[in-house]
């Protein structure tokens, strides 16, 4: 279903003529600030928006449906550019339930539960309350080579013909380093430019999330993918490091949106292909003075974790197999890649940003029916031809492209600030940073001492 990205784009060049000479800690801070920074678990996180674009007017914050939401509703500027639980909650409490975000079409778990109370309503939206996941009906293709033979969905959406899955509201900050957009792929179409397929996906977004009975005008269209590829977020301060960005590191988002990128950057297996699964590039270097810090005080003890955990991030060697995406395909040469030695950035490439470089989707087994608990449905689906059958909370790319091969798969997301947006992966089922490099330890047995299950987590807080 999804096909390499054609387009050869680096970040719109207008971001280094806005901000060029704006790195430096006063200036860079002073700009970031003017966005908004915001304390979050690990310290701080900041909003820059190239150009002056203001992060609260245009298109992307106004009603364009017929049910009050906005971009703006689920996409929230002080909530890191998407909506997490803690957020959700005080917005529910404030509003007793009623702010759009929580309408029944898709922020409660199924549109036919009970609202009519404040307690129906709460229990109703419990999985966008406790995950911020929000409710996404898709229809399998006529064509599909399997069908959904089982369904148990405790919330009562049963259908088999339009399936609801929960998935985590993807930031809609850092989308000028997008190759895949959506969680599934569904807005990534072949041949088209990353901004045809925002402007697709905005559209879409307006007539489903916010059920408008037309289509939005081109020019709010324009307005609103204007506005996704102008800001930029990250982590700018640490708790126990202290500042992140410029002259002490080059994390923040001024710096970030300076990165350069075009499809393919850091492509393990594209023409610069190193003969492994390991990128070309180091993805990361925000931190690579702090890799080789002898620490005297606290503060640099803190920069020297995060700076081993960058180190590990980069060349940890990790046999990775099993991986549904990666594990079924074959090398130049023909051979199927059963293991492939790679690092974190086999699949987290893009430098500096950590998404994959070109489109790729992968199953980790994050949505398989031995991880499955009472709160998701699950879900099963029978190869037409083989009678093999898959249970999983969550089919992925299958219900975009058909193909029983895809069940599983999703989108390689970009890491810059995380810390910010707990819970992770597209289901929401890891509470915390450490949650995540707790999977991936047990995923690919790496063996990680505390240390560097430490280093690992504090590197990924400092994004």
């Amino acid at each position: 279903m999804l096909l390499p990205v054609t387009e050869s784009r680096r970040v719109l060049r207008v971001t280094a003529l806005v901000i060029a000479g704006l790195v430096s800690s006063a200036s860079g801070l002073a700009q970031t600030a003017a966005q908004g920074v915001f304390p979050d678990a690990a310290g701080s996180w900041g909003n820059f928006g190239v150009g002056g674009v203001a992060a609260t007017n245009g298109a992307f914050f106004q009603s364009l449906g017929s049910n009050g939401r906005s971009c703006g509703s689920c996409h929230v500027p002080s909530d890191a550019w998407t909506a997490t639980p803690a957020k959700l909650l005080a917005r529910f409490q404030a509003t007793k339930g009623t702010d759009p975000v929580f309408a029944s079409i898709d922020g409660s778990n199924c549109p036919t539960l009970d609202v009519s109370t404040l307690a129906a309503r709460q229990t109703a939206s419990s999985l966008l309350l406790k995950k911020g996941l929000i409710r996404i009906p898709l229809s399998p293709p006529a064509t599909a080579d399997y069908t959904v033979s089982a369904l148990s969905n405790p919330y009562g959406c049963t259908s088999k013909t339009s399936v609801s899955v929960y998935r985590r509201i993807p930031p809609s900050a850092n989308l000028q380093f997008l190759s895949t957009v959506m969680w599934d792929g569904r807005e990534t179409r072949a041949a088209a430019s990353l901004v045809a397929n925002l402007s697709q996906q905005a559209s879409d977004a307006v007539t489903g999330h916010a059920q408008a009975v037309a289509v939005p005008s081109a020019l709010a269209v324009q307005s609103i993918v204007g506005a996704e590829l102008a800001q930029f977020m990250a982590q700018v301060s640490s708790s126990t490091a202290g500042s992140l960005i410029p002259p002490a590191a080059q994390g923040g988002p001024v710096v970030l949106a300076q990165q350069d990128f075009f499809a393919g950057i850091n492509d393990p297996f594209g023409a610069r292909n190193t003969g492994n699964g390991v990128p070309p590039l180091p993805v990361f270097t925000l931190y690579t003075p702090w890799e080789t810090l002898v620490p005297r005080t606290a503060a640099q003890t803190a920069q020297a974790s995060i700076g081993r955990g960058q180190r590990l991030f980069n060349t940890l060697p990790i046999a990775i197999t099993r991986v549904k995406g990666l594990n079924d395909l074959t090398d130049a040469n023909g051979v199927p890649r059963t293991t492939i030695i790679g690092t974190c950035g086999t699949c987290h490439n893009t430098p500096n940003v950590g998404s994959h470089s070109m489109p790729l989707l992968v199953d980790l087994g994050i949505g398989a029916s031995n991880r499955a608990t009472p709160d998701m449905p699950l879900i099963t689906l029978t190869n037409k031809k083989t009678g093999a059958f898959l249970q999983v909370t969550d089919p992925g790319l299958a219900l975009v492209s058909g193909k029983f091969a895809d069940i599983g798969k999703f989108k390689v997301p970009g890491l810059r600030g995380l810390a910010a947006r707990a819970p992770y992966f597209h289901d929401g089922s890891a509470a915390s940073l450490t949650d995540v490099v707790r999977f991936y330890n047990g995923r690919f047995n790496l063996n990680l001492t505390a240390q560097q299950e430490a280093d690992l987590t504090g590197f990924l807080q400092s994004l």
